[in-house]
């Protein structure tokens, strides 16, 4: 494979640029946490506004295009060990479906709100509909990632794109990325996925965000089904520039609630994301700005007591204490059994010109 830059370019949306320089791009996912309820739905928009969401992303899909109407047992969920098991997947998609008809009221309240609204297709159809309403971005679920004719078929809108890599081997994701490319498309991210439902920590294995950055010459991310907020945070430190939770109301049960945080804890994710993020800063070889006042409080030499002229500086008159106004520590050895050359009182900042010789 080619080598490719590690530091890709800026990619500049609407209403936010993901970028080294940047925090994180926070979206909240509404997959089906509006439980059959627009109402629910648009306040969901404005719980994510009010927490601090840059992006509000759905799910832009029918029962029918998914799959067909079947109860053999292929056709069934089953290991879950959630309320999905033995459901079939054509009921399941139809309970968790955004209806196309809500799309473009769910995106003018999220413009209204500050944040921009995308959606994750999951045919060429929903792509097409999706251009209908000037999509600005296009998520490719994990799920969809062997899909090459829907990954053509977006990468060709030349939108900046955002692809998970849940479930995802090796050459699975190359041949994603080639595919991308090929089409055109450099402005994609891709996202650090563990498609599990609710997902564990030890298998978040966040290492490979800097990996893949490192490979793919691509801006990376983390999609996160994890219960806590500990992910987010630490794929920061890692360089993710895009962090993908699902929302939901406080208090909700439905198909996705079992994986989803509250808004609540969406803001708290946020903040520490973001603090996270200027916490990591550059490599430091200097003082801060915050430091330099403290260095008034590191240890200098101090007169103890009052010396008078010609008295000879011993441990008992001078001494390493704080502040650290006087002579540094280092020259401490170097005073002792030399001459004072003027009366000083106890308590001064111990100089230069208080001493004969000095080596």
């Amino acid at each position: 494979m080619k080598k490719l830059p590690t530091k890709p370019s800026a990619i500049a949306l609407s209403r936010f640029t993901i970028s080294d320089n940047n925090s994180p791009f926070i979206v909240a996912e509404l997959s089906g946490n509006h439980n059959n309820s627009l109402a629910d739905a648009l306040e969901l928009v404005d719980q994510a506004a009010a927490a601090g969401a840059n992006g509000f992303k759905l799910q832009t899909y029918t029962a029918d295009t998914m799959t067909i109407k079947c109860s053999e047992r292929d056709f069934l969920v089953k290991g879950t060990g959630k309320e999905w098991d033995e459901r079939t997947l054509y009921d399941l998609y139809k309970e968790a479906s955004t209806p196309w008809e809500w799309h473009q009221p769910i995106y003018e309240r999220c413009k209204q709100k500050g944040m921009i609204p995308f959606s994750t297709p999951f045919d060429e159809t929903a792509v097409d509909f999706l251009e209908t309403l000037n999509n600005e971005i296009y998520k490719i679920a994990s799920f969809e990632l062997t899909d090459i004719r829907l990954l053509k078929k977006v990468a060709g809108t030349k939108k900046p794109m955002i692809v998970s890599t849940g479930m995802a081997n090796e050459s699975e994701v190359e041949k994603a990325v080639a595919t991308i490319r090929n089409e055109g498309n450099h402005n994609f991210v891709l996202l650090k996925c563990t498609s599990a439902y609710p997902a564990k920590y030890e298998d978040a294995n966040l290492q490979t965000i800097p990996y893949f950055r490192e490979k793919y010459g691509c801006h990376v991310g983390l999609s996160d089904h994890t219960l806590g907020l500990a992910c987010p945070v630490i794929a920061t430190a890692f360089g993710a520039c895009v962090i993908e939770k699902h929302l939901k109301l406080e208090g909700q049960e439905g198909v996705d609630s079992h994986f989803s945080i509250t808004p609540k804890e969406f803001k708290s994710m946020v903040e520490a994301i973001n603090q996270g993020h200027a916490s990591i800063g550059n490599i430091q070889t200097s003082l801060s700005d915050g430091e330099k006042a403290s260095r008034n409080y590191r240890r200098s030499i101090y007169a103890t007591k009052d010396i008078k002229i010609g008295e000879i500086f011993t441990s008992e008159n001078i001494r390493v204490i704080r502040p650290g106004f006087g002579l540094a520590p280092e020259h401490y050895e170097s005073v002792i059994g030399k001459r004072c050359k003027c009366n000083i009182k106890r308590g001064t900042a111990l100089s230069l010109s208080h001493i004969e010789t000095i080596n």
